[in-house]
């Protein structure tokens, strides 16, 4: 997707403004008894800077860098500034906007592609940088949002969700945003958080979850490439069960009631070699059986469905 969005218009871009600054007000929808208790906010307020990247005349799309705090403070400076990158159709109102979420990688190579894709439909689309991803990764130590400590990285995709849920707050004051279709668009490991953003906040009302699922320890325990973490598990006296407590509050598929209540598009790959097929089927059926979209491919190779997928992604996010 990188030469998509070079293609489309990254030629003849406008120089960057001064940041603009401003505070968002932040008031959860029901004083969050329609929030999982894990990803409660209470009302309060919080600054965000906003500043134009590039103009995109060829494209009809703006792109806008915006910053502000995580809710959470973490051991690492670093990674308490939430970055996010804002691709807008120019000179649109009243149009959809989501958040999206990138892959494991996190070079946001996919997530920036599927957000100019968005934007030139006139789809708004906010790119929301992980917790200890790109410019939030510590710089004197090798952090990352995933490792064999399940205690941080429990910590660091429940920050994640907060964050995501501060970032929806922006979007719903966005004069050019409908507020009434507000969602979120993940794919693979962002499509695994997206579905705990979409259960943990209640003014995104629609999801795209691309190359995940659910029931996660179940789905991976046997997985050839997680042998040697089966086995270091094992060692140390742990089991599956043990396993599963310990990951079931970061696991979609734990908060599946909440989920029944959005629109979901659910699109998963058959011969999927990364995650296991039977997650998403496992997560569909827990969820009420929404939309299901299966691509007859491996987990790379469903880049090849990248115009369908799209097609499918933006219809629903419309409809």
């Amino acid at each position: 997707m990188r030469s998509l969005v070079l293609i489309l218009g990254l030629a003849g871009f406008s120089p960057a403004a001064e940041p603009i600054k401003s505070t968002v007000e932040f008031v959860p929808v029901g004083d969050n008894a329609a929030v999982p208790e894990r990803f409660h906010l209470a009302k309060h307020s919080f600054p965000v800077e906003l500043e134009k990247k590039y103009d995109l005349p060829a494209s009809g799309v703006e792109i806008y860098k915006l910053r502000f705090p995580s809710p959470v403070e973490s051991p690492h400076v670093e990674n308490n500034t939430v970055h996010c990158e804002y691709f807008v159709p120019k000179g649109k109102t009243n149009v959809p906007a989501v958040i999206v979420l990138d892959i494991l990688d996190g070079a946001q190579v996919v997530s920036r592609g599927e957000a100019m894709w968005l934007a030139q439909h006139d789809v708004a689309a906010l790119v929301v940088q992980m917790a200890y991803y790109g410019p939030r990764r510590p710089t004197k130590e090798k952090i990352r949002l995933l490792s064999t400590d399940i205690d941080h990285s429990v910590k660091a995709i429940t920050q994640t969700v907060l964050d995501c849920r501060r970032a929806a707050a922006w979007l719903a004051q966005r004069p050019e945003v409908d507020v009434k279709k507000l969602g979120i668009v993940g794919t693979s490991l962002g499509s695994f958080v997206g579905g705990l953003v979409a259960a943990a906040e209640p003014r995104l009302t629609t999801a795209c979850l691309l190359l995940g699922g659910g029931d996660l320890v179940d789905a991976f325990y046997r997985h050839p490439k997680a042998a040697p973490f089966r086995a270091i598990n094992e060692f140390l006296g742990g089991d599956i069960q043990k396993l599963k407590k310990l990951i079931d509050p970061v696991d979609p598929i734990t908060y599946a009631k909440w989920l029944k209540g959005k629109r979901l598009l659910l699109i998963a790959a058959s011969r999927d070699d990364v995650v296991p097929p039977v997650a998403m089927k496992r997560l569909w059926e827990a969820t009420g059986q929404p939309k299901l979209i299966w691509l007859d491919a491996t987990h790379v190779g469903a880049a090849a469905y990248v115009f369908p997928t799209m097609q499918a992604v933006i219809a629903h996010v419309k409809e």
